[in-house]
Order: structure tokens, then sequence, then C-alpha cells
């Protein structure tokens, strides 16, 4: 089980992550962030291309060697400064108010805590901070709902802990966030999969 999920796992995180159609949410998403940026599961760095010249810092958190080791390969601008961490997003080794924005790009799913996490960056971002994100989770329609919980435990198993029915703005706002804006909708894709959030939020 090891070597699945330290070899094989980052690998079909890579390939699935690297699918075109999750390009225009990167692009809205990460194009916003500005000055120091903590990107909690950075995975392979498929972001990394999209940061603007709003962003002079970041620095990658995840917890897999392997996906971190494939970051430090990954297209950006020459003048951005990357920082990568190996580490959990539920103990960020930084101070208080000392981020400019926190970028989550489909990796909610996967932390065993997320509670924790999020409010570990609600904690490190600073008072005019945001946190943005777009993350898959749980639909609103019930029959989908029905397909999400059935699935997840297999899913889980094969996606390296990924869940697929998780209602993320609840989540969010249980950590002491405010969401200032936020959009939802099915991605192209079967519908357990691809129920998308996609926004901002402030610390309360």
């Amino acid at each position: 089980m090891a070597f699945y999920k330290d070899r094989i796992v980052p690998y079909l995180v890579h390939m699935a992550m690297r699918q075109e159609t999750l390009a225009p949410y990167r692009n809205r998403v990460v194009s916003g962030a500005k000055g120091r940026v903590l990107e909690v599961g950075i995975g392979s760095g498929l972001n990394l291309s999209h940061y603007g010249e709003s962003t002079y810092q970041v620095i990658g958190i995840d917890p897999s060697e392997k996906l971190l080791s494939m970051a430090a390969h990954a297209v950006r601008r020459p003048s951005l400064r990357v920082t990568f961490l190996k580490g959990s997003a539920e103990t960020i080794p930084f101070e208080d108010a000392s981020i400019d924005t926190v970028v989550t790009t489909w990796t909610l799913c996967t932390i065993p805590d997320v509670v924790a996490a999020l409010s570990e960056m609600c904690r490190v971002l600073k008072p005019d901070g945001r946190l943005l994100f777009v993350e898959h989770g749980r639909s609103p329609d019930r029959s989908v709902r029905r397909w999400q919980d059935r699935l997840t435990p297999l899913w889980k198993c094969l996606g390296g802990g990924c869940h697929l029915n998780r209602a993320i703005s609840q989540l969010i706002e249980s950590a002491g966030f405010r969401i200032e804006r936020m959009d939802t909708g099915y991605m192209k894709g079967p519908r357990p999969m691809t129920f998308m959030y996609e926004g901002s939020a402030r610390c309360r």
C-alpha cells in the first residue's frame, strides 16, 4: 500500500490534474493571487505558470516528496521566487499573519483534518489577506449526493484520500472564513466527480 501511495498515486494525480478542462479554473483563481503566497497542496506545480506579476513569492506545501520533486521542474516565470516544503496543512510552519494569499486547487478533498487545515490557513493570513480556491465537492442534487456517498470509500483508496462528498463552502465557513465570492456548477465529466466550488474568502 505504501508503494502505491508513494510511487503510483503521485503520477495518477499529476495526469488527472493536467486535464485541459481544469486550465480555465486554474487561470481564474491563481492569477488573482498577490504578494507572498502559500499554495496548499502544490502537487506537481501545475499552477506555477498561472501566477501573475502581482505575486513575488510562492511557498508550496505538500505531503508528497515525489510531487514536490516534480513541481521543482514545473514551468514558471524566472522572476518568481518559489520554495517547496514537505508537510501537512494541518500544521503550517509559519507565523501568524505572515501570508498575503492562500491558494488551494483541488486540495481540500484529500486533507484528513480539513477544518484544522483551513483554520491554519486563516491563522497565517494577514488581516487583509484572502483564500482563493477551486475545489470539487458535495453536489446540491440528491441523486448525485447518493452516488458521491457510495463511491467515496473506494475513491479514497484509489485517489490518495480524495473525498467526493465534502461540502466545501460549509467547511470553509466553519474554519473562520467569510466567503466573499463563490461560483458553483458542474464541470464536464461524471457528475459525482465534477461539482465545482470556485471563489475567495477572508478571515472573519
